[in-house]
């Protein structure tokens, strides 16, 4: 009881004034900026055009999109409007009853606004119409056409992809709030649960994990975010996995892993951050996602085990009760994996012999003082 207040008191009144520094948020966004860079390095951006408008939040996309197609009507009608000014088609020339004009019933910048709507989104009322007179007006009707399709691809086409994007699925993979630590299979482990929240299925899924932590060299160098690999696995391998229901995921603590020199009494004074990767293609669209979480040491529950949330019902079918999906349960666990190793080797001597080097076998000869 008093652990669990303590650990109550710690989370609630101490974590809320000292909030670690996160790389990538529980939701997977990286909080990352980039500062001093040059005009030059900005310019890529506009070279590569799909990705940076792809990249947009929906707010700048919508004002891209609608400005797109205002501005180029505007500017279209406003081209209209100089074709029927240089021509001398508008009624302030008084043009005479029998002059055919380059574009039939334009009489002001509306009335070119209108047709260059009409003429770009190919409505075609038929009351404003290109006439033969003209070859500036039937060049400017053509290449009108042609910019228009351009826009309508690629705006369309950058708001298709934006609803499409395999990131959209990602948010249908949840993974655990905290992770634990306790034995399984008689070694200690580090475990997380993720499930994946639609019955369709991630093909070719492939789950790993980096530790980023502040390093120094032999050499006197500081790295910042320096990167450890974490190997996770289920029972049947780290990939391909039948994500059909959550699974359970863990790490194998042992002399290579980066935790072996962890404790439960110093887990919280560390300073790292695990960073937990799910990649896999979506199997309705066949595009790949990755989907991202991270943990800090006050998130790792030392001493604990996920609550069992699959079951069978009587129908014969399998249940999967997400009320108890981040839940967990004290179980007991070493303190540390060292301790777990040093039991082990312990308990292995006593099981073996040993020879001793030093010893010899000496004969004695007995004989018999006794007489009969």
């Amino acid at each position: 009881m008093f652990k669990h207040l303590r650990r109550w008191f710690v989370t609630h009144i101490f974590g809320r004034s000292r909030q670690r520094a996160r790389l990538v948020s529980k939701e997977g966004r990286c909080n990352i900026e980039f500062g001093n860079v040059d005009a030059q390095s900005r310019f890529i951006f506009f070279v590569d055009i799909w990705t940076t408008v792809l990249d947009l939040k929906w707010r700048y996309k919508m004002t891209v999109f609608i400005t797109a197609f205002l501005g180029s009507w505007f500017l279209f009608g406003l081209l209209w409007y100089v074709v029927a000014y240089v021509h001398k088609d508008l009624p302030e020339f008084y043009p005479p009853d029998n002059r055919t004009p380059c574009v039939e019933n334009i009489n002001g910048m509306t009335s070119a606004f209108l047709f260059s709507l009409e003429t770009q989104v190919t409505i075609g009322y038929g009351f404003r119409f290109v006439t033969e007179q003209c070859a500036t007006a039937i060049f400017l009707l053509i290449f009108q056409s042609i910019l228009g399709v351009i826009i309508n691809s690629f705006m369309c086409g950058a708001i298709l992809a934006k609803i499409s994007r395999p990131k959209k699925r990602a948010k249908t993979i949840t993974f655990s709030k905290n992770a634990v630590i306790s034995k399984r299979g008689g070694k200690l482990c580090l475990l997380i649960r993720v499930a994946n929240l639609r019955k369709s299925l991630l093909i070719g899924s492939h789950i790993y994990g980096k530790l980023l932590k502040t390093t120094i060299t032999p050499e006197g160098e500081t790295i910042i975010l320096d990167q450890t690999n974490i190997n996770f696995v289920v029972d049947a391998g780290n990939e391909n996995l039948f994500f059909i229901s959550p699974l359970t995921i863990y790490h194998i603590i042992d002399h290579n892993s980066p935790f072996f020199h962890m404790a439960a009494e110093t887990l919280s004074q560390q300073d790292f951050e695990l960073v937990v990767f799910l990649d896999g293609t979506v199997e309705s669209t066949s595009a790949t996602c990755q989907v991202r979480t991270s943990y800090v040491p006050e998130e790792v529950l030392w001493g604990y085990r996920f609550v069992p949330i699959v079951s069978k019902t009587k129908e014969g079918k399998y249940r999967v009760d997400f009320h108890n999906f981040g839940k967990t349960v004290e179980v007991e666990t070493p303190h540390c994996a060292m301790c777990l190793y040093n039991e082990k080797d312990a308990r292995a001597r006593m099981k073996r012999g040993y020879d001793n080097p030093n010893f010899v076998l000496s004969e004695v000869d007995e004989t018999d003082d006794t007489q009969m």
